[in-house]
């Protein structure tokens, strides 16, 4: 007997070796009609893999992760079959399965049309109705390449020989198409009910921009119609919150092609905005005893090469200057780590000094690729909150939980917790060549961590190969409107820099010691907040966080006096307020400032100036009626200091 341990925790016996499939069938025929794939031992493998020893088995459908991830990298296949079927000579790159869909990369002579698109998809269609059997089979190396070859896919040959020696290498096939591929895979192409090809762009082989430009399809599919009409539905509501779009139109930010990609510029609504969130950042931190730095941007090569960013990071950072030509080369700051070090190593100190919070509003620099630059939330130069936190060994678990504590205290009063997740950044300790340290203190320095994240009970899930080259950290993650998730904070737990700096106190014993280190930020990257910000509100931000609070409105120039009286009592309040003095009709700026989303109108003419009042007009309620000034700045700064 064959004994299946299944997720719930109960066992199940099978007499002989048979498919996930039909174990599938065994527990639920429902079950089995709604797999994609499942999980044996923790590996995702196709139903047609046969259970022949005892083991675990989670069977997946389209509603886990991992069921998406078969289902749509089923369907880039289908894609890859029809761009075949309808351009023989276009050359196959890689198709995986992504976030929210799949992509497929081609090289083509021209790029895709939206007619070539469109074609594309109903060749898809076609391929669901064939109802192809997807079948798995395996090839010895020289034969792997010779079939490649044999069908001029440079590519695939080029990956076949990135397959380590001792891997199996694996195809699939579904009619006459057949793709290397690891899976897994659907059994067959009828499953897939609902297709859309989203758009094309291009994307250089590999992401490196030294190789050649490929075409590369986007697209989503679903096994129910009513899941696409559903999705596309709310594409287009997430259009409507893009920053990318609400955020030009609010008068946020602006880019320029003069200037150059992932360069934006904040206009005067988000450079106020920006001030807000770090006047308020600044000054929680202060309360919370850090002592604020400002350090050059740039540096001379000789200080990353201590740090190691150099030798790690260099790819990411802008180099001023030609090492076989220049005696002196530097580089624009990726972080400000190595400089506050230098303030740190600048005096003695002792173990009465520590811990020591060093906070700067730092401006950073990160040569990021071209086609992963987006409006605000990926860009080359950027503004952060940055920090690090000198301890003894003893301070760093409240440390780390009063870093914490800071984070969650600030995204609550943004508006953001709720939308927030955690991630446990680990190392990869496959690719130790990435990473600074020996293996003895990443694997002690992450038991540590884990035991202070399981302390203070975060909800966090574990990612191996995203920890900082020097230590491991935790990464508060965020979803854009189109379901890109990117980290907006982050704090790490540092073992090596210390050493390598010589940054030393003397502990009570009398001897010299290097201090643990916490990397932190405490609102990450304000440009990346404020993307966030705009799409979680859709450009209605809160009143404390508007960079207009209240504009107010004069029916006619003859009570431009009295609208400027208001203004005056207003911004003497600290209340942030502007006057529209223009000659238009009253209707006209009433929904220019809708359209601007300002909290706050406040309209005024004979009556209010003769009763010493505003009509209030409610960014959410409407018509609030006429309430005396002094009334109305009281309640409006009674909702700042709530932060709502």
């Amino acid at each position: 007997m064959i004994e299946v341990s299944l997720k719930d925790g109960s066992k199940k016996e099978i007499s002989s070796p048979m498919t996930v499939f039909e174990f599938a069938k065994c527990i639920s025929e429902g079950l089995a009609r709604n797999a994609t794939c499942a999980e044996v031992d923790g590996k995702a493998v196709d139903l047609r893999y046969v259970i022949d020893k005892n083991c675990s088995v989670n069977i997946l459908t389209f509603d886990t992760n991992e069921g998406k991830k078969a289902f749509w990298h089923t369907t880039s296949h289908m894609l890859a079959q029809a761009v075949k079927r309808l351009f023989p000579d276009v050359k196959l790159a890689i198709g995986p399965s992504i976030e929210n869909g799949f992509y497929y990369d081609f090289e083509t002579p021209t790029p895709f049309s939206q007619e070539d698109l469109k074609k594309i998809e109903d060749e898809m269609k076609k391929i669901c109705k064939e109802s192809f059997e997807i079948e798995k089979f395996v090839l010895p190396r020289d034969e792997a390449i010779k079939l490649m070859e044999s069908r001029g896919e440079n590519y695939k040959i080029e990956l076949i020989g990135d397959i380590p020696e001792d891997s199996e290498i694996s195809f699939y096939k579904q009619g006459d198409f057949e793709d290397l591929c690891a899976g897994p895979h659907l059994f067959s192409t009828k499953t897939i009910k609902a297709i859309k090809l989203l758009s094309a762009t291009g994307a250089y082989w590999r992401g490196n921009e030294n190789n050649k430009m490929l075409t590369r399809v986007y697209g989503i599919s679903f096994p129910k119609a009513s899941m696409l009409t559903e999705y596309l539905t709310m594409v287009e509501e997430a259009k409507k919150r893009d920053h990318n779009k609400i955020g030009r139109e609010l008068g946020f930010f602006t880019t320029n092609e003069n200037i150059g990609q992932g360069l934006p510029l904040l206009m005067p609504k988000g450079a106020k905005l920006m001030q807000i969130l770090q006047r308020f950042v600044e000054d929680e931190e202060d309360k919370r005893g850090y002592v604020l730095t400002k350090t050059p941007t740039f540096a001379k090569s000789d200080l990353y090469k201590i740090s190691g960013h150099w030798y790690h990071y260099k790819d990411s950072m802008f180099i001023l200057g030609d090492e076989e030509k220049d005696s002196e080369v530097f580089a624009l700051r990726p972080m400000t780590c190595p400089f506050q070090f230098m303030i740190y190593k600048a005096t003695q100190k002792s173990y009465r000094d520590l811990p020591i919070r060093y906070g700067e509003t730092a401006v950073l620099s990160r040569n990021e690729a071209s086609g992963e630059m987006h409006g605000l939330i990926r860009v080359r130069q950027f503004t952060l909150s940055d920090g690090h936190i000198i301890c003894t060994p003893e301070q760093l678990e409240d440390e780390f939980k009063n870093s914490l504590d800071l984070v969650k205290y600030i995204m609550e009063c943004i508006g953001i917790s709720e939308d927030v997740t955690y991630r446990f950044s680990k190392w990869d300790k496959n690719n130790k060549e990435k990473y600074i340290g020996e293996e003895e203190l990443w694997e002690q320095t992450q038991s540590n961590m884990k035991q202070i994240l399981d302390k203070l009970e975060v909800n966090y899930v574990e990612a191996d190969g995203e920890a900082a080259f020097y230590g491991p950290k935790l990464d508060i993650q965020f979803k854009n409107v189109h379901g890109k998730e990117d980290t907006i904070i982050t704090i790490q737990i540092d073992f090596s820099l210390a050493e390598r700096f010589d940054m030393i106190y003397i502990d009570s014993d009398g001897k010299k010691k290097h201090p643990m280190v916490i990397h932190r930020s405490s609102i990450g990257c304000y440009e990346r907040t404020i993307a966030m910000l705009i799409e979680k509100y859709a450009g209605s931000l809160p009143v404390w966080l508007s960079p207009t609070q209240v504009r107010i409105l004069p029916i006619s120039e003859k009570f431009n006096g009295y609208a400027e009286e208001v203004t005056n009592a207003l911004k003497n309040e600290g209340i942030r307020a502007e006057c529209d003095y223009r000659y238009e009709k009253i209707g006209y700026k009433i929904r220019e400032g809708q359209l601007e989303k300002i909290p706050y109108l406040l309209i005024v003419g004979e009556k209010e100036e003769n009763n010493r009042e505003v009509s209030v007009r409610d960014r959410k309620d409407g018509d609030k009626g006429s309430i005396s000034i002094e009334a109305f700045i009281t309640q409006i700064k009674e909702e700042i200091l709530l932060k709502k």
